[in-house]
């Protein structure tokens, strides 16, 4: 039976959470097992070899490399957002042409391993020797240069990772987009707007609140990924550099956990510029407060939150929501 106050509402009921004493022995059990772990690698597991990974965790070629794979994560994902971005627009686009190009270039470069495409790339100055420019169908040659001198092989490590990402992004722009509801499509082609005005003021700018969940989780997953750069082969990246000291050291496994160690920092920075840069693309779904006394505010996607509607002298504010 409801009691009342004095003030007569109804009195508070106080809940009482329900005891969960199995999941808190689950807990305990898990927090044992990970503190053994640590305990074991730290003081009964000489291989680890500590020693050598406080030795080498700051050693100058070891952050010079660490360097090298932070410019070919960034320059490698800059160039496979823009490629990724058009050949989105590609396939939305009403013109079958570009709809057959931008699916032939996600059907190749989805299609094969990343690691065949960078042999693929280290291979570039075997298969075309040299990189002439002059009048076509002709013997006049204006410029040529051997392609090893005309392109290093960090910037084909660089475009073999890009055009590699590029399929991936294609994809995820191209959902983003398609999360947008057509109406806005229709109103701006109400307005006068053209299809590219459309995707270039309407589309896209609506789509990144989508885009840019799976954008940071492929950033995470292409700075892993140039580990594999080795295969162009370029031997200045993290992974590789630190390979080479274990086979100098014949001692590989605290090389490999500094290279571990490295790749976590990194990840760390990026999971946290990742988490600002979703709630700034996502300031437009707000808690919106439905009045004083309110438990639970109400979600309302889209909305931004407005002051409650001040009363006017003499008017009644019944029935009247802010």
């Amino acid at each position: 039976m409801e009691t009342t106050g004095s003030s007569g509402q109804p009195e508070r009921i106080v809940a009482i959470p329900l005891r969960h004493p199995v999941r808190n022995v689950v807990a305990v059990v898990i927090i044992l097992i990970v503190v053994l772990f640590v305990v074991d690698a730290a003081f009964f597991r000489p291989a680890y070899d500590w020693p050598a990974v406080g030795k080498y965790i700051f050693d100058v070629r070891v952050s010079q490399a660490a360097l090298v794979t932070i410019e070919l994560t960034v320059l490698a994902m800059v160039g496979a957002i823009v490629l990724g971005t058009l050949l989105a627009v590609m396939r939305l686009s009403p013109n079958p042409v570009l709809k057959s190009v931008a699916w032939a270039y996600l059907w190749i470069f989805r299609g094969t391993p990343v690691y065949v495409q960078l042999v693929f790339w280290g291979l570039l100055a075997t298969i075309y020797k040299t990189i002439s420019v002059g009048v076509p169908f002709s013997s006049d040659v204006l410029f040529s240069w051997t392609t090893q001198d005309a392109i290093s092989v960090f910037w084909l490590a660089v475009i073999g990772l890009a055009l590699n990402e590029a399929a991936y992004m294609a994809e995820i722009v191209r959902a983003g987009m398609l999360s947008v509801d057509p109406g806005q499509s229709e109103a701006s082609t109400a307005l006068g707007m053209s299809w590219s005005q459309t995707m270039r003021r309407i589309i896209i700018p609506q789509s990144m609140r989508v885009i840019i969940p799976p954008t940071g989780n492929e950033v995470i997953s292409m700075l892993k990924t140039t580990s594999l750069v080795t295969a162009v082969p370029l031997s200045t990246d993290l992974y590789t550099r630190t390979r080479d000291i274990s086979a100098e050291t014949f001692n590989p496994i605290p090389l490999l956990i500094v290279a571990s160690i490295w790749y976590l920092f990194f990840t760390s920075l990026l999971m946290i510029g990742q988490y600002f840069l979703e709630r700034r693309f996502a300031r437009g779904s707000r808690f919106v407060d439905v009045g004083p006394g309110a438990e639970n505010p109400t979600v309302l996607v889209g909305a931004t939150p407005t002051a409650p509607i001040a009363a006017q002298p003499g008017t009644s504010t019944e029935g009247r929501s802010s």
